[in-house]
């Protein structure tokens, strides 16, 4: 079992955290290629109709110790998605702007929001 499959949220965790759609997995992609390329850009249609692509962006975030955890169909457009920090045993709920940030601090590679979202 893995660290994410440990951590599962309640209904009352998942309300507390700020959640995500296709649309915010379309800007983790525009964000996490340019600030290491591991994924391509793909707007929230493709997302919508790709699982390998949610699996691309999932792994590229893994690279950086950030998890995601989507409870219901990650291709949906309207489903919640939660981004966790893992460290070590310690798993976090964040939300995706504090994701951004920790993957910046990891990689050294810091980016205004004009110089990723284009």
């Amino acid at each position: 079992m893995t660290k994410l499959e440990k951590a599962k949220l309640n209904d009352e965790e998942l309300k507390q955290v700020a959640g995500g759609s296709a649309y915010d997995l379309a800007d983790d992609s525009r964000f996490l290629n340019s600030l290491n390329g591991s994924t391509g850009r793909y707007g929230p249609w493709k997302i919508h109709n790709s699982k390998d692509r949610l699996l691309a962006i999932e792994n590229a975030w893994a690279k950086l110790g950030i998890g995601i955890i989507c409870p219901g169909d990650p291709t949906d457009y309207d489903t919640k998605i939660q981004y966790v920090l893992i460290d070590g045993n310690n798993i976090t709920p964040i939300t995706q702007e504090q994701a951004r940030q920790h993957a910046m601090e990891v990689t050294g590679h810091h980016m205004t929001y004009k110089e990723w979202h284009w």
